[in-house]
């Protein structure tokens, strides 16, 4: 983790990882450093890093394709799944189901209608800007004080996310961090407030909490 500081920490089948090394995750994720502790000695270690993680949707990796292959039961799917925590889950502000590309995009390689990374370049630095100049940080380092003051939202947006904490079972954790990924849309977007858009995006990319996967 520390290794990855400043950087992106990737982990690939996450699932797989040992169930203790998961945890240890948690608290980095929150506080930007790893405390390590042998005897009667202790060290800190910075480790403020953005975590990507991947897995399968299901056991045999199936789940959801076209193809129709899967055969794993819901019990299985379930105890898959339930070898990551809640509170790793909650720290996780996106979670998206990638499907398999069909042969004939990859043979494509290239969608004409795709946004250039020249233009994804320039807003995303255009946002980081805009966070830089309103509270002097990213936005995923907001304190809860400072997403309050950062990311208000009208009675309708707040009638949205009580509404959504409700169906989908979100901790105060997780209602903080679709508030910074709302406040991230509305920035990439050039938007000065937040709007219900924004936060029904963010509310769409916690998939595994909506149940979509």
């Amino acid at each position: 983790m520390t290794l990855s500081h400043r950087g992106i920490l990737f982990l690939d089948e996450l699932p797989e990882f040992d169930r203790g090394v998961l945890e240890v995750l948690r608290e980095p994720l929150e506080s930007g450093q790893i405390t390590i502790s042998r005897a009667a000695r202790q060290s800190d270690f910075p480790a403020r890093f953005q975590l990507v993680a991947a897995m399968n949707p299901c056991p045999c990796g199936y789940l959801g394709d076209v193809s129709g292959k899967c055969r794993c039961s819901p019990d299985q799917v379930g105890r898959y799944r339930g070898r990551i925590s809640g509170p790793l889950l909650d720290r996780i502000d996106l979670q998206l189901f990638v499907p398999r590309v069909e042969r004939e995009a990859l043979i494509a390689a290239v969608d004409p209608g795709a946004e250039s990374s020249e233009h994804v370049r320039s807003r995303v630095t255009a946002a980081s800007r805009r966070q830089a100049e309103r509270a002097g940080k990213p936005n995923a380092q907001l304190t809860p004080r400072e997403i309050e003051r950062d990311c208000p939202v009208d009675a309708q947006t707040r009638g949205l996310l009580e509404a959504a904490m409700t169906r989908m079972g979100l901790s105060a954790r997780a209602y903080h961090r679709v508030l910074k990924v709302a406040r991230t849309i509305a920035d990439l977007a050039g938007a000065q407030a937040l709007a219900a858009g924004h936060v029904g995006e963010a509310l769409r990319l916690r998939e595994l909490d909506r149940g979509q996967i």
